[in-house]
């Protein structure tokens, strides 16, 4: 049997069994591999680390994107930055939305993501609302003049070619690109194994954004099974409505998603103490409140 070995942490690795090979090869950004599991079926590794399964991607992708566009509730115009294997783009897509701008740094991660993993994307590239632009997350949003209403970041992690969407300057230069009442959401990684870089994206990001919420999602694929990420606004409050209104929000999508749910939105910011970044701590009952 052949075995592929993921080692993103120091003493910790999780081990894959490959069926088949379905694309090995470099772009000039990264090492792509793409194989076949018998639980997990096609996966998605970019330089030796574990992007995405076919069987649980959606969960990752459904969190990053409803989290944000139904905390906003109007969003017209989205902005996803990374994510060329299209899983985010086609979570937003479901939504109402004017247009959806992805901007990706590698163009052959897409074409290898269309060719391979097609149900990942689900024709979302080809949807008329869809924009994609191949260029550096951070060149676009410095030069770029548009304004969104929600901004995803969709980045492998804080190394390598996604190390630059992690500063400070990075999430000051999406907030100017944020319409009022804009929200942003970002992946962080293993709380588990990466409580310091969960601290460090939430204090770079509270120092642009007055409300920052962590939340959580249970993704097999990643180490330990639970991934975190974060939203920010203009205030907690925003990013995590009343069920009431989500619900309301919900309708048109009801049916349409696979793990997200207005409770399931809610139930995510509940985090146990050891996850919850020390910048951001609060009263537990002012936080029960709301």
């Amino acid at each position: 049997m052949t075995l592929f070995q993921e080692k993103l942490y120091e003493d910790h690795a999780q081990v894959l069994s490959i069926e088949s090979v379905l694309y090995q090869g470099r772009t000039g950004f990264q090492e792509v591999l793409i194989f076949e599991n018998a639980i997990f079926g096609k996966v998605l590794v970019l330089d030796g680390v574990v992007q995405l399964t076919e069987r649980d991607n959606h969960i990752y992708h459904e969190m990053i994107a409803h989290v944000p566009l139904m905390a906003n509730g109007s969003a017209r115009d989205v902005l996803i930055i990374g994510g060329g294997d299209g899983g985010t783009l086609r979570e937003v897509l479901k939504h109402p939305v004017k247009s959806a701008t992805l901007v990706e740094l590698d163009d052959e991660v897409i074409d290898l993501s269309r060719r391979y993993l097609p149900k990942v994307s689900g024709g979302s590239f080809d949807d008329p609302r869809a924009t994609v632009q191949v260029m550096d997350g951070t060149r676009y949003i410095a030069e770029t003049r548009e304004k969104f209403d929600v901004i995803i970041i969709d980045s492998t992690d804080p190394i390598g070619p996604g190390e630059a969407l992690f500063t400070a300057g990075f999430y000051r230069a999406c907030r100017a690109r944020l319409r009022p009442g804009g929200m942003i959401a970002v992946q962080s990684g293993a709380p588990f194994y990466q409580p310091k870089e969960l601290e460090t994206v939430c204090g770079r990001l509270a120092g642009s954004f007055a409300g920052v919420r962590p939340y959580l999602a249970p993704v097999p694929t990643y180490a330990g099974g639970m991934l975190a990420l974060v939203a920010a606004g203009e205030s907690r409050d925003a990013l995590r409505p009343p069920c009431k209104v989500l619900r309301e929000r919900f309708v048109s999508l009801k049916g349409r998603t696979r793990y997200y749910t207005p409770e399931v939105h809610r139930a995510a910011f509940t985090l146990a103490p050891s996850f919850e970044p020390t910048s951001l701590r609060e009263d537990p009952l002012s936080s029960m409140a709301s």
